[in-house]
């Protein structure tokens, strides 16, 4: 399969919401427009997606930086799929090369990802490109949305 990595384009904003859906997130593709915007606008997010022959987009990939008191300056994956038709083809591992790449080029000492305890696959794939286990957490969430 011919292939190529390079960043997101507004326009891909439809193929990322449906590549989403398949992650487990649906959201409309005007939704994703709007927050591919506003991590376009901001250097510390990058988003690359993984075009086929046929100018299709097969993946996606946002990386971050992960800034914090209590670590060296890291990267994070904040989100990562592969066309289901098209998986176990090498493209996530293209597309986890480029967000190091990118992570790198920011003075990034490391890369985390965070994958849920059911995506056994996701695991295997991510220890494979050399990403050990560091901890289990749990994940608590507030919603800042005021209620009517």
């Amino acid at each position: 399969m011919s292939l190529r990595i390079r960043p997101v384009q507004p326009e891909d904003a439809p193929a990322l919401a449906a590549l989403a859906g398949q992650l487990g997130y649906p959201a409309a593709p005007e939704v994703v427009a709007a927050r591919l915007q506003a991590l376009t606008e901001d250097d510390y997010h990058a988003v690359f997606v993984a075009v086929g022959a046929n100018s299709e987009v097969v993946g996606w990939i946002h990386v971050y930086l992960c800034l914090q008191v209590i670590a060296d300056r890291e990267a994070e994956i904040g989100g990562l799929v592969v066309d289901e038709a098209h998986r176990s083809q090498g493209i996530g591992a293209r597309l986890v090369q480029a967000a190091e790449d990118w992570a790198r080029a920011h003075g990034c000492q490391g890369l985390t990802v965070r994958a849920n305890v059911v995506r056994e696959r996701a695991h295997a794939f991510y220890r494979r490109w050399g990403f050990r286990e560091v901890k289990v957490q749990r994940v608590f969430h507030k919603s800042l949305r005021e209620e009517k």
